[in-house]
């Protein structure tokens, strides 16, 4: 059931102003202006909206294409009613003002406006998240663009040690392992590497609890013939390594700190007392847990990357937004069912990990691959529907409170005869 409204802001949101349209609900345009990004002239703004419909803010229906950030936090709180639609949808609503392809703000303003008068199903309220979750968003951003950096970091360290000790890269073929970082600290040339002892090689795997390797596979790298370095490359790339090092600790202990406090907020969540917390908020978080397969990644990822679909217990707007939910194309004869593409890509990611772990601590996801394998689905495919599977019994836990049973879903063992 939609809500009827008597006026619709059209927002197209920009860097340094906003442009808006204000239009009633025969589609007359009452209002055009470019509001600069300040709280100021945000507040005039809406205050000469008041003034010029003479309405409630609850009675205006605001429509925008980014649902978060300062002038949405703004508006939601002055009380305005406030959706968001997805780009590619407007650009669809577009064509219908434009055939020619033309853009601009304005255009766009009025798009938006003029939309949601006509297509309201097409949007999606926005609301306000808890404010643990929102926390936990941006340290789940921060989380992944630290490993991005620790990626590019950890590259640039590999380069240079290729340059002039390839032999020691089997021992960690990324270079993204902190004891091989103090193994390089500790002798970065071949010079270096060829005066290590075994005892010292037995410290550092002893102090960073390495086991698949041993102290004589370590030395049988480090002792291996090496190139002729020309004068100067070794130095060189000496002290290349030792720029990179201090970087590259500093990224890395950001990054655990980051995990760390999604863990504390995770915390807070589970604990949080029922009278402080949103309707089942800290309840919605141990019946996610208590799924095979689920950790902290996946737990994180779904609390802010699905915040709305969980919330509302939307059992096809989650498999759409996670990237499970297939895409059929039918004309006549022909049909054929793909893969969605269209989704959230952290979201994509996270249910690979989920499904790939529940395969290996459930047996009933186990069991469900395994039919799915043999039907001849991928592997990708087949990943997909575990994860699709685990969402349906997801939704339904949330919709009934209850936690995963592992019992009730036991394979049943044949008896030989």
């Amino acid at each position: 059931m939609h809500t009827h409204y008597a006026w619709f802001l059209g927002i197209d949101g920009g860097y340094e102003a906003h442009q808006i349209c204000l239009m009633d609900a025969t589609g007359l345009i009452v209002m055009e202006r470019q509001v600069a990004h300040d709280a100021a002239a945000v507040q005039t703004a809406i205050t000469a909206l008041l003034e010029r419909t003479g309405a409630a803010p609850a009675q205006i229906a605001v429509a925008i294409e980014t649902p978060r950030g300062a002038l949405v936090a703004t508006l939601l709180e002055r009380g305005f009613a406030v959706f968001a639609l997805n780009p590619k949808q407007l650009d669809r609503f577009r064509d219908r003002h434009t055939v020619a392809g033309a853009k601009d703000d304005r255009r766009d303003a009025l798009v938006l406006a003029d939309s949601r008068r006509t297509d309201p199903r097409a949007f999606r309220r926005v609301q306000l998240d808890d404010a643990v979750v929102m926390q936990l968003r941006e340290l789940a951003h921060a989380e992944d663009d630290l490993k991005r950096d620790l990626g590019r970091l950890t590259n640039r360290l590999r380069d240079q040690i290729y340059r002039i000790a390839p032999a020691v890269l089997p021992l960690c073929p990324a270079a993204d392992e902190p004891w091989f970082w103090t193994l390089l600290e500790q002798a970065a040339t071949p010079a270096a590497q060829r005066a290590l002892t075994r005892t010292d090689v037995l410290t550092l795997l002893k102090r960073h609890h390495i086991r698949r390797l041993t102290a004589a596979d370590v030395l049988a790298a480090t002792q291996a013939p090496a190139f002729y370095l020309a004068p100067g490359v070794a130095e060189a790339t000496r002290e290349a390594v030792e720029l990179l090092m201090p970087q590259i600790r500093v990224v890395a202990a950001q990054l655990k700190r980051c995990e760390a406090r999604q863990e504390d907020l995770l915390t807070v969540l589970r604990e949080r007392p029922a009278s402080e917390a949103e309707p089942g908020e800290h309840r919605d978080v141990e019946i996610l847990e208590s799924l095979p397969g689920v950790g902290r990644m996946v737990t994180v990822t779904m609390l802010v990357d699905a915040t709305q679909p969980l919330a509302t217990r939307d059992y096809d707007s989650v498999r759409a937004h996670v990237g499970v939910a297939p895409i059929t194309k039918a004309s006549g004869k022909r049909r054929v069912v793909s893969m969605r593409y269209a989704c959230h890509p952290r979201l994509r990611e996270a249910a690979y990990h989920w499904g790939r772990v529940s395969l290996q601590h459930d047996a009933a996801s186990a069991a469900y691959y395994r039919r799915l394998r043999a039907r001849g689905h991928t592997h990708g495919r087949a990943l997909r529907s575990v994860v699709d599977r685990l969402l349906r019994i997801l939704v339904v836990m949330l919709r009934h409170r209850t936690l995963y049973d592992p019992i009730r879903f036991v394979i049943p063992v044949a008896v030989p005869a």
